[in-house]
Protein backbone atom coordinates (compact mmCIF):
# COMPACT_ATOMS: atom_id res chain seq x y z
CA UNK A 1 0.00 0.00 0.00
CA UNK A 2 1.19 3.51 -0.83
CA UNK A 3 2.54 5.26 2.27
CA UNK A 4 2.08 9.00 2.76
CA UNK A 5 3.94 10.85 5.52
CA UNK A 6 2.35 13.96 7.00
CA UNK A 7 4.66 16.29 8.94
CA UNK A 8 2.84 19.13 10.73
CA UNK A 9 2.70 20.41 14.30
CA UNK A 10 -1.05 21.11 14.06
CA UNK A 11 -2.49 17.91 15.51
CA UNK A 12 -6.09 18.71 14.55
CA UNK A 13 -5.02 19.22 10.96
CA UNK A 14 -3.05 15.97 11.01
CA UNK A 15 -6.07 14.01 12.22
CA UNK A 16 -8.42 15.55 9.66
CA UNK A 17 -6.06 15.09 6.73
CA UNK A 18 -5.08 11.56 7.80
CA UNK A 19 -8.73 10.52 7.79
CA UNK A 20 -9.27 12.01 4.33
CA UNK A 21 -6.22 10.23 2.88
CA UNK A 22 -7.05 6.91 4.53
CA UNK A 23 -10.55 7.16 3.06
CA UNK A 24 -8.80 7.27 -0.33
CA UNK A 25 -7.07 3.96 0.40
CA UNK A 26 -3.69 5.44 1.31
CA UNK A 27 -1.58 4.44 4.29
CA UNK A 28 -0.71 7.44 6.44
CA UNK A 29 1.98 8.08 9.06
CA UNK A 30 1.76 11.38 10.94
CA UNK A 31 4.54 13.29 12.69
CA UNK A 32 4.23 16.44 14.75
CA UNK A 33 7.84 17.57 14.23
CA UNK A 34 10.57 17.22 11.64
CA UNK A 35 13.09 15.42 13.82
CA UNK A 36 10.64 12.60 14.60
CA UNK A 37 9.82 12.27 10.91
CA UNK A 38 13.46 12.02 9.84
CA UNK A 39 14.17 9.37 12.49
CA UNK A 40 11.24 7.32 11.16
CA UNK A 41 12.42 7.77 7.57
CA UNK A 42 15.76 6.21 8.53
CA UNK A 43 13.87 2.96 9.06
CA UNK A 44 11.53 3.24 6.10
CA UNK A 45 11.06 5.92 3.51
CA UNK A 46 7.46 6.81 2.60
CA UNK A 47 6.30 7.10 -1.00
CA UNK A 48 5.47 10.80 -0.62
CA UNK A 49 5.81 13.49 2.06
CA UNK A 50 3.40 16.33 2.79
CA UNK A 51 5.42 18.85 4.76
CA UNK A 52 4.51 21.96 6.76
CA UNK A 53 7.03 24.81 6.90
CA UNK A 54 6.46 26.37 10.30
CA UNK A 55 7.28 23.81 12.98
CA UNK A 56 9.18 23.87 16.29
CA UNK A 57 12.60 22.27 16.77
CA UNK A 58 13.19 21.85 13.04
CA UNK A 59 11.31 23.80 10.37
CA UNK A 60 10.11 22.36 7.09
CA UNK A 61 12.90 23.86 4.98
CA UNK A 62 15.55 22.09 7.04
CA UNK A 63 13.61 18.82 6.86
CA UNK A 64 13.39 19.23 3.09
CA UNK A 65 17.11 19.97 2.80
CA UNK A 66 18.03 16.85 4.79
CA UNK A 67 15.62 14.73 2.75
CA UNK A 68 17.10 15.91 -0.52
CA UNK A 69 20.59 14.89 0.60
CA UNK A 70 19.52 11.25 0.53
CA UNK A 71 16.32 10.84 -1.48
CA UNK A 72 14.38 12.12 -4.48
CA UNK A 73 10.97 11.01 -3.18
CA UNK A 74 8.10 13.42 -3.98
CA UNK A 75 7.58 16.22 -1.45
CA UNK A 76 4.61 18.58 -1.28
CA UNK A 77 4.96 21.66 0.90
CA UNK A 78 1.64 22.54 2.52
CA UNK A 79 1.97 25.86 4.30
CA UNK A 80 -0.12 28.55 5.94
CA UNK A 81 2.40 31.11 4.68
CA UNK A 82 1.07 33.15 1.76
CA UNK A 83 4.41 34.20 0.34
CA UNK A 84 5.88 33.86 -3.14
CA UNK A 85 9.33 33.98 -1.57
CA UNK A 86 8.59 30.87 0.52
CA UNK A 87 7.12 29.14 -2.51
CA UNK A 88 10.13 29.93 -4.72
CA UNK A 89 12.56 28.90 -1.98
CA UNK A 90 10.73 25.63 -1.37
CA UNK A 91 10.85 24.77 -5.07
CA UNK A 92 14.53 25.71 -5.30
CA UNK A 93 15.33 23.46 -2.35
CA UNK A 94 13.70 20.45 -3.94
CA UNK A 95 9.96 20.45 -3.27
CA UNK A 96 7.91 19.01 -6.13
CA UNK A 97 4.84 21.10 -5.35
CA UNK A 98 3.76 23.92 -3.04
CA UNK A 99 0.21 24.40 -1.75
CA UNK A 100 -1.36 26.71 0.79
CA UNK A 101 -3.43 25.26 3.60
CA UNK A 102 -6.41 27.21 2.35
CA UNK A 103 -6.69 24.72 -0.54
CA UNK A 104 -9.31 22.01 -0.27
CA UNK A 105 -8.48 18.45 0.70
CA UNK A 106 -9.82 17.40 -2.69
CA UNK A 107 -7.16 19.52 -4.45
CA UNK A 108 -4.40 18.21 -2.19
CA UNK A 109 -5.42 14.60 -2.83
CA UNK A 110 -5.45 15.28 -6.59
CA UNK A 111 -1.92 16.70 -6.37
CA UNK A 112 -0.74 13.70 -4.34
CA UNK A 113 -2.19 11.24 -6.84
CA UNK A 114 -0.71 13.21 -9.75
CA UNK A 115 2.80 13.08 -8.27
CA UNK A 116 2.47 9.39 -7.44
CA UNK A 117 1.23 8.68 -10.96
CA UNK A 118 4.17 10.54 -12.49
CA UNK A 119 6.60 8.64 -10.27
CA UNK A 120 5.06 5.27 -11.22
CA UNK A 121 5.13 6.16 -14.91
CA UNK A 122 8.79 7.17 -14.65
CA UNK A 123 9.68 3.97 -12.79
CA UNK A 124 7.86 1.88 -15.39
CA UNK A 125 9.65 3.64 -18.23
CA UNK A 126 13.09 3.10 -16.71
CA UNK A 127 12.22 -0.54 -15.99
CA UNK A 128 11.34 -0.97 -19.67
CA UNK A 129 14.68 0.52 -20.70
CA UNK A 130 16.58 -1.70 -18.29
CA UNK A 131 14.67 -4.79 -19.41
CA UNK A 132 15.25 -4.04 -23.07
CA UNK A 133 18.99 -3.64 -22.51
CA UNK A 134 19.14 -7.11 -21.02
CA UNK A 135 17.72 -8.80 -24.13
CA UNK A 136 20.45 -10.29 -26.33
CA UNK A 137 20.98 -8.31 -29.49
CA UNK A 138 18.23 -5.84 -28.65
CA UNK A 139 17.83 -2.54 -26.87
CA UNK A 140 20.57 -0.15 -25.85
CA UNK A 141 22.58 0.82 -22.81
CA UNK A 142 20.21 2.72 -20.48
CA UNK A 143 23.11 4.73 -19.11
CA UNK A 144 23.51 8.09 -20.87
CA UNK A 145 26.93 9.78 -20.96
CA UNK A 146 27.32 13.38 -22.06
CA UNK A 147 30.80 14.65 -21.26
CA UNK A 148 31.25 14.55 -17.47
CA UNK A 149 27.53 13.80 -17.02
CA UNK A 150 26.43 10.21 -16.42
CA UNK A 151 22.74 9.41 -15.98
CA UNK A 152 21.45 5.96 -15.08
CA UNK A 153 17.62 6.07 -15.30
CA UNK A 154 17.27 2.48 -14.13
CA UNK A 155 18.76 3.41 -10.75
CA UNK A 156 17.87 7.12 -10.85
CA UNK A 157 21.54 7.96 -10.31
CA UNK A 158 23.31 11.04 -11.68
CA UNK A 159 27.01 11.78 -11.46
CA UNK A 160 29.01 14.79 -12.63
CA UNK A 161 32.77 14.30 -12.88
CA UNK A 162 32.34 11.21 -10.72
CA UNK A 163 30.43 13.02 -7.95
CA UNK A 164 26.91 11.84 -7.21
CA UNK A 165 24.24 14.53 -7.60
CA UNK A 166 20.86 13.84 -6.01
CA UNK A 167 18.03 15.08 -8.24
CA UNK A 168 14.28 14.95 -7.80
CA UNK A 169 12.19 13.15 -10.43
CA UNK A 170 11.34 16.45 -12.14
CA UNK A 171 14.98 17.61 -12.07
CA UNK A 172 16.14 14.27 -13.48
CA UNK A 173 13.67 14.55 -16.35
CA UNK A 174 14.77 18.08 -17.17
CA UNK A 175 18.48 17.26 -17.20
CA UNK A 176 17.92 14.15 -19.27
CA UNK A 177 15.80 16.01 -21.84
CA UNK A 178 18.43 18.73 -22.20
CA UNK A 179 21.39 16.36 -22.29
CA UNK A 180 19.84 13.96 -24.80
CA UNK A 181 20.10 16.70 -27.45
CA UNK A 182 23.26 18.75 -26.81
CA UNK A 183 23.12 22.18 -28.37
CA UNK A 184 19.36 22.09 -28.97
CA UNK A 185 17.37 24.93 -27.42
CA UNK A 186 14.41 23.85 -25.31
CA UNK A 187 11.71 26.45 -24.85
CA UNK A 188 10.22 26.73 -21.38
CA UNK A 189 6.82 25.46 -22.46
CA UNK A 190 8.49 22.40 -24.01
CA UNK A 191 10.25 21.68 -20.74
CA UNK A 192 6.91 22.03 -18.95
CA UNK A 193 5.68 19.14 -21.08
CA UNK A 194 8.68 17.10 -19.88
CA UNK A 195 7.73 17.42 -16.20
CA UNK A 196 4.10 18.54 -16.37
CA UNK A 197 0.91 16.74 -15.48
CA UNK A 198 -2.65 17.62 -16.45
CA UNK A 199 -3.60 17.78 -12.76
CA UNK A 200 -0.84 20.26 -11.92
CA UNK A 201 -1.02 23.94 -12.77
CA UNK A 202 2.64 24.60 -13.54
CA UNK A 203 3.94 27.89 -14.89
CA UNK A 204 7.06 28.59 -16.93
CA UNK A 205 8.47 30.23 -13.81
CA UNK A 206 8.57 26.74 -12.26
CA UNK A 207 11.06 25.70 -14.96
CA UNK A 208 13.38 28.55 -13.98
CA UNK A 209 13.14 27.50 -10.32
CA UNK A 210 13.98 23.89 -11.20
CA UNK A 211 16.96 24.93 -13.33
CA UNK A 212 18.32 27.16 -10.56
CA UNK A 213 18.06 24.26 -8.14
CA UNK A 214 19.76 21.87 -10.57
CA UNK A 215 22.63 24.32 -11.06
CA UNK A 216 23.01 24.77 -7.32
CA UNK A 217 23.28 21.01 -6.85
CA UNK A 218 25.74 20.66 -9.73
CA UNK A 219 27.86 23.49 -8.35
CA UNK A 220 28.32 21.48 -5.16
CA UNK A 221 29.95 18.77 -7.28
CA UNK A 222 31.76 21.23 -9.54
CA UNK A 223 31.97 24.97 -8.79
CA UNK A 224 32.72 25.58 -12.48
CA UNK A 225 29.60 23.77 -13.75
CA UNK A 226 28.19 25.65 -16.77
CA UNK A 227 26.75 22.92 -18.98
CA UNK A 228 23.15 24.18 -18.77
CA UNK A 229 23.05 27.46 -20.66
CA UNK A 230 20.28 30.05 -20.47
CA UNK A 231 19.08 31.32 -23.86
CA UNK A 232 17.72 34.83 -23.36
CA UNK A 233 13.93 35.08 -23.81
CA UNK A 234 13.80 31.48 -25.03
CA UNK A 235 14.79 28.69 -22.67
CA UNK A 236 17.77 26.45 -22.01
CA UNK A 237 20.21 24.12 -23.69
CA UNK A 238 22.87 21.60 -22.72
CA UNK A 239 26.17 22.94 -24.00
CA UNK A 240 28.90 20.34 -23.56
Amino acid sequence: MTKIALVDDNRNYLVSLSMALEAEGLEVDSYSDGQAALRAFDARMPDLVVLDLKMPRMDGMEVLDRLRRRSSLPVIILSSRDSEIDEALGLRMGADDYLRKSCSQRVLIARIRALLRRQRAWAAATDDIEGASQNEGQGENPVMIRGPLVMDPARHVVTWKGETVWLTVAEFRLVRALAEHPGAVWLRHQLLDVIGDEDLELSERAIDAHIKRIRRKMHKADPDFAAIETIYRAGYRYNM
